[in-house]
Parts: C-alpha cells; sequence; structure tokens
C-alpha cells in the first residue's frame, strides 16, 4: 500500500491551511463584535440626539465639522446650535 502519496493527498495541506486562515479570521471577527470594536458609529444602542456624559451628538458633531470647514458663519451656526439644542430637550 501506499500511504501518503495518492492523489487525494495533494489536497491535504491547501485545504487544511484554507481552514485554519478561515478559523483565524472567525476568531478575529468574534472578538470585534462581541468585545465591543468599533462599528463605524459610537456604542451600540446610542441615539443620535441623546448622548452620554461628555459626548457630543451626531447631529452636533456635524454641526461642528461644517463650522469648521466654513460651510456656515457664527449667526448661522449659533441659530442652528440653539435649534439644536432645544430639540434634544
Amino acid at each position: 500500500m501506499m500511504w501518503g502519496t495518492g492523489y487525494n493527498m495533494a489536497w491535504g495541506w491547501p485545504v487544511g491551511l484554507l481552514m485554519l486562515a478561515a478559523i483565524v479570521l472567525l476568531v478575529i471577527w468574534a472578538v470585534r463584535a462581541f468585545a465591543g470594536g468599533t462599528d463605524g458609529g459610537g456604542q451600540r444602542g446610542d441615539s443620535p440626539l441623546t448622548p452620554g456624559r461628555g459626548e457630543r451628538s451626531q447631529a452636533r458633531q456635524i454641526l461642528d465639522d461644517r463650522f469648521a470647514k466654513g460651510e456656515l458663519d457664527t449667526t448661522e451656526y449659533r441659530e442652528r446650535l440653539k435649534l439644536l439644542e432645544d430639540k434634544v430637550r
């Protein structure tokens, strides 16, 4: 008998390597998903209009960014900020 020299053994190591890579990627994904990895926008369950302690809402962040870029002048920024604060309360 011939052990390990048949046609099927040629596919053994590439398939094993792919399986190992898949397991490593699965573990990385699971750690990021369940350990609070970045999901593109703050903590899960946060509402864009109700920030927590010391955090700005997403709407406020956009308003601040537009003001910093020069898209809004001071009076327009203050008016929109007042409207935003009134809406949150």
